[in-house]
């Protein structure tokens, strides 16, 4: 049996929260692929293999999400992933800055397997990262998708 290297998608539109996740990810010696959706309508590109996703292989290990995006947030990507029965399993972590009650519930409700708010502080988002790239990519063992 051969080991795949698992994908991390992080949907964000802040480059600079990218940049950052992708440091920290890094930082810890993670040799998942990580792969990049700048908004709402991009990551359902990626997951549905449409437009400059079209001959990407398989579906993520984990999606790091961000809530507040221009297009499509990531409250209707998450729904959208929970409706799709090719889709459903993929574990979803919000990450992101909002600390609004009413997001934090809802993302919950629609299935979202961890809410993460994005710390100010650098160090302590670097950390919050690593930590959650150790146990959603190498320790979880996610359910088996064709893809």
């Amino acid at each position: 049996m051969k080991t795949e290297i698992k994908r991390i998608l992080i949907v964000d539109d802040s480059p600079k929260d990218v940049e950052l996740t992708i440091a920290a990810l890094s930082e810890n010696n993670l040799a998942n692929e990580v792969d990049v959706a700048e908004d709402g309508e991009e990551a359902l590109d990626y997951l549905h293999k449409r437009g400059k996703f079209l001959n990407h292989p398989g579906y993520p290990a984990v999606i790091l999400l961000d809530i507040k995006m221009p297009k499509m947030n990531g409250i209707e990507v998450l729904r959208h992933i929970r409706n799709d029965p090719k889709l459903k399993l993929i574990p979803v972590i919000m990450v992101t800055s909002s600390r609004e009650e009413r997001d934090l519930v809802e993302s919950y409700k629609l299935g979202a397997n961890s809410y993460v708010v994005k710390p100010v502080d650098i160090s302590q988002f670097l950390e919050a990262i690593k930590i959650l790239g150790q146990f959603w990519a190498i320790v979880n063992q996610p359910p088996p998708l064709n893809g």
